[in-house]
């Protein structure tokens, strides 16, 4: 979003998303924590990986030498940045783990709890 579409919203009240759309973030909630000298801290809540069982899948990927999640994301996302989508979809929480090692199969899959797609 644009700083000056963000600062049009915000004059409105409107209440603009701290975290773009394709962020895995983007629907975390934030909190509020209230300092003993009256400072109030934003922070976000914690995100839990969802179970890959919620996940369609679509296909698999096997990783070749050298490859990388982020192009990988690009190849079957169309974006670099949906990496976390890739790490949710096969139960990970550290990226390095999909593409290590060698041979590996990667799911691929619609987001989170949209259906359609073939089961396992």
């Amino acid at each position: 979003m644009s700083d000056q579409l963000q600062s049009l919203l915000q004059q409105t009240g409107a209440v603009t998303p701290a975290f773009p759309a394709n962020s895995r973030y983007n629907k975390t909630p934030i909190a509020n924590l209230t300092m003993p000298d009256g400072t109030e801290i934003a922070y976000l809540r914690r995100r839990f990986v969802p179970p890959p069982e919620n996940f369609a899948l679509l296909q698999y990927h096997t990783v070749t030498e050298g490859e990388r999640l982020d192009h990988i994301a690009a190849k079957y996302l169309g974006d670099p940045e949906q990496f976390w989508r890739l790490c949710d979809a096969n139960g990970v929480v550290r990226p390095n783990e999909l593409v290590e090692p060698v041979g590996h199969q990667i799911r691929i899959t619609l987001p989170e709890n949209i259906p359609g797609a073939q089961t396992e």
